[in-house]
């Protein structure tokens, strides 16, 4: 099997304008290419998991925060894992993808795998 490398995108020129940005307890939409990604600010720091509920694709941007450092679906409720993808409410749903965040010298970083594979709707979940 064929390592997955990543790509990595400055999404944020420090960690004082990622706060500003994300305030604590908030996301924000970030696009790179066709690609769009949640990120999440929660206690326990910076998240990033797709953008589209793996369900019915609605914006998990639009969704909200929960104390479990987990994004509930603004549709369905759907909540999934900020850390792991791991949907989380019982409702059977795929995982959503979990992309890497780093934090360097001269700003916040956005890891994703070349070639993602495309957004898959869960057709067997209601």
């Amino acid at each position: 099997m064929a390592k997955k490398e990543l790509k990595w995108y400055k999404i944020f020129a420090s960690t004082e304008d990622a706060n500003k940005q994300v305030p604590l307890n908030t996301t924000k939409r970030a696009r790179i290419g066709t690609q769009k990604v949640c990120i999440a600010h929660t206690s326990e720091g910076f998240f990033a998991v797709d953008d589209e509920c793996t369900h019915m694709r609605a914006s998990l941007t639009n969704g909200r925060l929960n104390n479990f450092s987990e994004v509930v679906c603004p549709w369905h409720d759907y909540r999934f894992c900020l850390k792991t993808g791991a949907e989380k409410s019982g409702k059977n749903t795929t995982p959503l993808e979990t992309h890497k965040i780093e934090e360097r010298e001269d700003g916040i970083y956005l890891g994703l795998y070349k070639n993602p594979k495309p957004p898959q709707r869960d057709e067997f979940s209601y």
